[in-house]
């Protein structure tokens, strides 16, 4: 049987800018950003501290706004038009998203973690907890399933988090620093997954990230400086 994988752009940013306004001073974190990522794709952003690499990533999930003239279309629809409550459903329908410090409730199971988003967004409980669980199984954490982050070690606390990031089939996993708080076992074997993720669902990732070691992981590497790109390359992956 014959798959066919699309190859389409399904992140397209065009003169992305934001300012952020102290009150005293304007400082330009984006100064007209065009990307381009491609249906499919691991896009690693890197750059030094205050480069705009998280605020990039920010803008282009619809976490952040962006300024006035800017364009960001995922899967065709403009994201700069929606209102915060069309961006909030979109974001919990088509993304997911992997933060460094992992972002877990304490007094949660893993269980729960991976199911409240959706719980959160109206949906049929049993279905949720199905589905919680596939995720948690997909991640290798099902016998973890009644324990407490506490109960858990820092790659095991992440993978709950890729769990509940993937929990809903988003397009696009955004990960802010996902490997930031892990030693570089841990690193490599959530890297490992995230890989392996992507290939056996050709799902989009986008990774902000200061390790190289990560990068080399991804199909292309960007690269920021005072908030614009200034270079990328290509893995051969």
């Amino acid at each position: 049987m014959t798959t066919t994988v699309k190859t389409d752009s399904i992140i397209v940013a065009t003169g992305v800018k934001k300012t952020y306004d102290t009150g005293k001073v304007k400082v330009a974190a984006l100064q007209g950003v065009d990307l381009t990522i491609t249906r499919g794709e691991m896009v690693a952003i890197m750059g030094p501290s205050g480069c705009g690499k998280t605020t990039l990533l920010n803008c282009l999930s619809g976490l952040d706004d962006v300024d006035e003239g800017g364009s960001i279309k995922i899967s065709g629809s403009e994201l700069t038009t929606m209102s915060d409550n069309q961006k909030t459903t979109y974001r919990a329908r088509q993304m997911g998203y992997i933060f460094q410090s992992y972002n877990l409730l304490p007094v949660l199971t893993a269980l729960e973690n991976v199911e409240l988003p959706m719980l959160v967004s109206g949906a049929n409980p049993k279905e949720t907890r199905e589905k919680a669980m596939k995720a948690l199984t997909l991640v290798g954490l099902a016998d973890r399933a009644k324990h407490y982050p506490a109960e858990l070690s820092g790659g095991q606390q992440q993978r709950v988090a890729i769990a509940r990031a993937l929990v809903n089939d988003p397009e696009i996993v955004w990960g802010d620093e996902p490997t930031g708080n892990l030693d570089t076992t841990n690193s490599k074997e959530i890297m490992d997954l995230l890989v392996q993720l992507n290939k056996q669902n050709n799902q989009t990732f986008v990774l902000v990230t200061h390790d190289d070691s990560v990068a080399a992981r991804a199909h292309r590497i960007i690269r920021m400086r005072d908030g614009v790109i200034v270079n990328e390359s290509r893995n051969s992956r």
